[in-house]
Parts: C-alpha cells; structure tokens; sequence
C-alpha cells in the first residue's frame, strides 16, 4: 500500500502531486496511506515521491475547495479529497451537487478553514519588541495565535501585504511566519514566548473603552464572531467582562443625556411646513421614485388661505410640463363644472395628492398610470404641509388617490360619493369623482349622469361653505 507522508510547509503543493501522480497511476482512494508531519522526519523535508506527477484535468471548483481543506485538522481530510477526486473522474458534474454527503463534509471542513483564517487575520495583535542588534532601523514586531487549523502559511502572505513597513514574527503552535526585510519565510511552531508589555496597547484599550456601544450590546452575537478562546490573548479582551456588567446603566445614561425631538410628524414642525414647501424644495424631493421620470413637481396654487382646498390624484403631462395643477383636459373639465356649480377657479386651493407625473412611455406619448400606495405615502408629507398652510374649511377629494390620502381608504368611491366624511385632523372631506374618469367613460350616457353627479357635488361644497347646505 502506497503511503504518502506530507509535510506541514507547502502541503497544498504536496499533496497536489502527490494526488496527480496517483490518479494518473490509477490507485484507488482505499490503497493510499496519507501521512501528515509524520515519521519524525524532518518537518521541511520534501514528501517521498513514490508516484510521479502527471497531468490531470480537474474541475476549478475542486481545485478551489482543495487548496483550502488540505489546511484543516481534520487527519481524514487528505483521505476524502483524493476520494472525491478518483469519483471526479466518472462524475465531472458531482461538483454542482451539494446533496452529496461526501462532497458535503468536505465543504464543511472548506468552511471551518475559511473562518479561521479570518479569525486570524481579525485577532492577531503584534507587540513592539525593539530594533534588532544588527543595526537595522525596520520597526519589528512581534505576535502568538492559536488557530485551530493548519492556516498560519495560506494567511500569512495577508500580513505581508498588510504591513510590508516592518519587520515582524507570527508563532503559533504549528509554524512561525517570518517577513524580514520585505522576504517572507517559515520555522517550526513553539510554545508561546514571554512577550513584552507595549505601551500602545493601553491606547489601543482605550480606544475600545469608548467605541463600545452598551445600547448595541448582543452577547451571543459578539462571543459568536469573537470566540473567547482568543480573549487571553487580546489586549482589549480584559475590558470586556466590566463593559458588559455596566451596559445596562450606561445605555440607561446615554438615553437621558440624548437630546429629545418632536416626532416628525408632530404639530410642530408641519406648523413649520408652510415656509419650508417652497417649489424649489419640492423640486428637490426624492421620497419616492417618481421624482426620476418626471420633468419636474407640480406644486398647488391658490389664495393662501382658501375655504375650499380641492385635491385631485397627481399631475398629468399638461400639468408636468407646466408647472401648474388642472391646466389639461381634465383641469379644463373641471373649470368649466365649478363655474356652472358656482365656485369661482381663483377663490379655490388646487392641489394634488402627488406631486409628480407616473407614466409609461408609449411612443411619442406618455400614458398616465395611477400612483401605487407608497408613492401616496410618500407624498402625504407635502400634501399635510399645504392643508396645514391653507387651513380650509373644506376639502373636495377628487378621486381613489384623493380619498386615500385624504382619509386613509379608497375604496367604493362610487358608493361614498357625494359624502362628506372627516380627517384626521377634523377638517371635513368631500368625496367625489375625478374629471379624468369622465373623460375615460366610453358610453356617453353614462358619461352625462356621472358628469351631473360631479357638478352636483361641486354645488354642495359651495353650499356647504355659504352654511347653507
């Protein structure tokens, strides 16, 4: 039985040939003995070459996982890869298959490899230990950690790269990483040496001290990413155990001394909405997306402190390149009705629920598509602003979009119209139909009745206003 002894440097390298060279010979996974560091030999001493290397065409997705399970601990680990590789050569797609248990325990121990690697690279801390005693100036450093895998090789070409401005020395139990003068090499493993105390460690404790956030505190999450088997190594870990005894009180101190705010939507800043709504601050809202397609906000217009504010559902493409709200088709239809109901257009407040145009692009044209409910969220804010500003005595809803925003439900607009129902405020809503669904009315019969029950509609907010309704 071919036994295959691997050494701890250059193991991926290793076993690679050594695994080429047996797949090409043909010997089946259950008649390789693998060795890991074994034998007494020497620690940095090539593996016995007792199978030549050939070339052998793997999938990348094996090569991959390969190059990080060959550093686990686990004694199996060379074992299951050269046999998953020999059932690679009947099954090239066994790769994709995650059900396979083989396969799966494999990328288990990938996974465990990865995480360590990580822990180190997040956990090491080097210590000053001075200038060296052959004169050269390069800062040198100093470091222990105890990974639970085989990792100090694949990991440190990170600090190399990292803090290639010094000298430094990572030991861990199974190998020592040297970079000396910008070159990189490698030495047994050893126990921990006695290090020296670095006086930027009480800085760096400090710094800690004061980033950590009681009111942020999960335990489990923190002991999950860093495990206390590190602790006695970190600096900061000695802080930990007070920091959480006092996050409770501290987060408790923190709220009281935390400056209060009214919520957003409090009496107070929408009483501050009228000199802040500015066309131009409207212009510059993005609160929903529609802001990117249209040519610009259309903002309501009309005398300051209007009895009858009437509110439609969103500017259309007249509206969008003007500027100005009710000025297309709909807006014509809507003069016309409010005169012959005895409203004059430049006694009323015009606005719409939404502020900007939501269309779809058909050809030259732009078809109008009704406002989806976060985009009438969205601008609730503006539209409080302008009721709050006006203060009228009287809101015509034009509309589902309308209704909606006005008084929190759209729906049967056909059974609530001619309604007067309330806001949250108090102030009274008035429902009824919008132009554009007029217009939209194929049958002229039924286009006649609904444009009467509008006008109708219209009449009763003017009564309503002259108290005589």
């Amino acid at each position: 039985m071919p036994t295959i002894a691997l050494p701890m440097l250059h193991t991926d390298r290793a076993f690679r040939d050594a695994a080429r060279g047996l797949l090409g010979a043909g010997v089946p996974p259950d008649a390789v003995l693998w060795q890991f560091n074994g034998n007494g030999g020497d620690l940095f001493a090539d593996p016995p070459a007792t199978v030549a290397p050939t070339a052998v065409t793997v999938p990348r997705a094996f090569v991959d996982l390969m190059n990080r399970v060959v550093w686990h601990s686990d004694p199996q680990r060379f074992a299951r890869l050269y046999a998953l590789l020999w059932r690679l050569r009947v099954t090239p797609g066994l790769m994709t298959d995650r059900g396979d248990p083989a396969l799966a325990h494999l990328m288990r121990l990938d996974k465990d490899v990865r995480r360590d690697k990580h822990k180190m690279t997040a956990f090491v801390r080097f210590r000053d230990i001075g200038e060296s005693a052959d004169g050269n100036t390069r800062r040198r450093f100093a470091a222990w950690f105890e990974p639970s895998h085989c990792i100090t090789e694949p990991t440190a070409p990170f600090f190399a790269n990292r803090f290639g401005d010094m000298d430094w020395m990572i030991q861990t139990p199974h190998l020592t990483a040297h970079f000396e003068s910008g070159a990189l090499r490698f030495s047994p493993g050893a126990p921990k040496p006695p290090l020296p105390e670095d006086a930027t460690e009480d800085l760096w404790r400090t710094y800690y001290a004061n980033i950590f956030n009681p009111a942020r505190l999960k335990i489990k999450a923190m002991t999950a990413e860093m495990p206390k088997k590190y602790w006695k190594n970190l600096p900061e870990a000695e802080l930990i155990p007070g920091l959480i005894a006092n996050a409770e009180s501290r987060a408790r101190a923190m709220q009281a001394a935390a400056p209060t705010l009214p919520p957003l939507r409090s009496d107070r800043i929408i009483a501050r909405l009228p000199g802040q709504a500015t066309p131009d601050a409207l212009n510059g809202c993005t609160r929903c997306p529609l802001f990117a397609n249209a040519t610009q906000a259309v903002p309501g217009e009309g005398p300051d402190r209007a009895a009858l504010m009437i509110v439609g559902e969103q500017p259309g493409d007249h509206e969008d390149l003007a500027g100005r709200p009710f000025v297309g088709p709909a807006g014509q239809m809507f003069d016309r009705l409010a005169q012959e109901a005895g409203l004059a257009r430049d006694a009323v407040y015009v606005t719409n629920a939404v502020k900007h145009f939501k269309f779809t692009p058909q050809g030259k044209r732009r078809i109008h598509q009704r406002p989806d409910r976060p985009e009438i969220e969205a601008c609730k804010w503006w539209l409080d602003g302008e009721i709050a500003a006006v203060q009228p005595r009287l809101i015509v809803a034009m509309g589902a979009t309308a209704a909606y925003s006005l008084t929190g439900n759209g729906k049967t607009m056909t059974a609530r119209r001619g309604t007067i129902e309330t806001r949250r405020d108090g102030t009274p809503v008035l429902l009824t139909f919008h132009p554009s669904f007029l217009l939209r009315q194929p049958d002229a019969t039924r286009r006649a009745a609904d444009t009467a029950l509008l006008r109708g509609d219209l009449a009763l907010a003017a009564r309503w206003l002259a108290g005589t309704a």
